[in-house]
C-alpha cells in the first residue's frame, strides 16, 4: 500500500519539485496550502499570489489541492512572539517559531487527523532516524531554521530534494516544464514575506524617540525608533561626516538609547553566550556534562569552535573558541557534532 503525503505546496520551486519527486516514487500525494497570514489592506498580498502559483503546481502534477486556514495559530504563536520580543529590546527569528509551531505541528496534527502517514516540505535539510543533518550545499543549508523542532516532528517529515543543489533543483523544475520553474524564491518574514520592518511594527508598537551615542557616550544623532534596529545592524544607518561603516553595539532598554560604533570596538564582541530551555534533537546530548562542539547564532554563518558547558538541569554556556561579533539576545544558537544539529534554543 502506498505511503500517504501531505506535502505543503508553498508556490516556490523547491515545494513543487518536491511534490514531482514524491509522486516518482510512488508515494500517494495531497498538496496542502497553508493560509497563514492575510493583508487585507495590501492588494498585493502574497498569500493570494502564492495560493495561485501552488494552485498551478497541483493541477500540473494531477495531485489534489487542499486549504488550510491556520491565520489564528500564525498570530498567536508567530506574530505575537514576534512583538513581544521587540518589545523587550531583543531580536526574535519568527522563521524558526513558524516551522516549530505551524508548519510542523499545526499542519502535522491536521495532517494526522485526516490520514496521512507524513508530511513534506521543500526544505534544504537532511532526516534520519528522527536526526536532523545539514544538508548537501552548506551555503543553502536550512538546519537552523529547523532548529526548534522535536524527535517527533522529525520522525514525520519528508525532505524530497535533501540530496540535491539547488541547480539541479531548478534544472528538474525547467525539465518537466513546471508552472512556477523560474519563479524566485521568497524574502523577507515567513508568510508575510518582504514588507518594512517598521511598518509592520508600528502596527503593534508605539514609536518613541531617542539617542544614538557612540561607546564613549558622545551623542551621534536621533533614532525615531529603537525597533528599527538591531544588533549587528549598519544597513540604513548613515551620519553625517562618518567615514567608517557604523554598527549598532547596545541598546539600552532603560535610556532608550542605541549605543553604535565601527566592527573594530571590542563593545561588538564576547566569547560566550548562555540559553536555557534546551531543545534536544538528539536524545544523548541531553545528560552530558561538557563536550566540544560547533556553533551558529546566525544563518548562514560559519560554524564555530564552542565548548557546550552544563551549568545547570537546563541552562548552558557556550564558550566560543574565538569571539563573536553580535551576540543578539532573542537569536538562536544551535549547536553542530559534525554535521548533526543536536540542540539549541533562544539565546538570554
Amino acid at each position: 500500500m502506498k505511503k500517504k503525503v501531505l506535502l505543503w505546496l508553498s508556490g516556490g520551486v523547491d515545494s513543487a519539485v518536491s511534490a514531482y519527486l514524491l509522486k516518482e516514487q510512488w508515494y500517494e500525494v495531497v498538496a496542502g496550502f497553508m493560509v497563514n497570514y492575510r493583508d487585507p489592506e495590501n492588494p498585493n498580498c502574497m498569500t493570494k499570489i502564492d495560493k495561485a502559483e501552488a494552485k498551478k503546481v497541483a493541477e500540473f502534477l494531477w495531485i489534489d489541492f487542499v486549504i488550510f486556514d491556520f491565520v489564528e495559530e500564525y498570530e498567536k504563536k508567530v506574530l505575537d512572539y514576534m512583538y513581544e520580543g521587540y518589545k523587550k529590546w531583543i531580536t526574535p527569528n519568527p522563521d524558526i517559531m513558524c516551522n516549530k509551531e505551524v508548519k510542523f505541528k499545526v499542519f502535522l496534527e491536521e495532517a494526522e487527523k485526516l490520514g496521512f502517514d507524513y508530511i513534506a516540505m521543500g526544505h534544504y535539510a537532511i532526516t534520519k532516524d528522527w536526526r536532523l543533518f545539514k544538508w548537501v550545499d552548506e551555503n543553502k543549508d536550512q538546519s537552523y531554521f529547523l532548529a526548534g523542532l522535536s524527535n517527533k516532528q522529525l520522525e514525520k517529515a519528508i525532505f524530497p530534494i535533501w540530496n540535491l543543489e539547488k541547480p539541479e533543483v531548478r534544472k528538474i523544475a525547467l525539465e518537466i516544464w513546471l508552472p512556477n520553474a523560474t519563479r524566485k524564491d521568497s524574502q523577507g518574514i515567513c508568510f508575510v514575506w518582504k514588507v518594512n520592518m517598521a511598518d509592520f511594527l508600528e502596527k503593534k508598537i508605539k514609536p518613541k524617540k531617542g539617542l544614538v551615542k557612540d561607546t564613549r557616550g558622545n551623542i551621534l544623532w536621533e533614532h525615531k525608533w529603537v525597533f528599527y534596529y538591531t544588533i549587528w545592524q549598519r544597513k540604513g544607518i548613515d551620519i553625517w561626516g562618518q567615514k567608517e561603516a557604523i554598527f549598532v553595539v547596545k541598546k539600552d532598554l532603560e535610556k532608550n538609547e542605541i549605543i553604535m560604533w565601527t566592527n573594530d570596538d571590542l563593545e561588538l564582541y564576547s566569547n560566550n553566550l548562555e540559553i536555557n530551555n534546551i531543545n534536544f534533537l538528539n536524545k544523548k546530548f541531553e545528560n552530558k556534562e561538557n563536550f566540544q562542539a560547533k556553533a551558529k547564532i546566525r544563518y548562514r554563518q560559519t560554524d564555530q569552535e564552542c565548548e557546550v558547558i552544563n551549568i545547570d538541569e537546563n541552562n548552558y554556556k557556550i564558550e566560543f573558541k574565538e569571539k563573536q561579533r553580535a551576540i543578539a539576545s532573542g537569536q538562536i544558537c544551535a549547536i553542530y557534532i559534525w554535521d548533526e544539529l543536536v540542540m539549541s534554543w533562544i539565546i538570554k
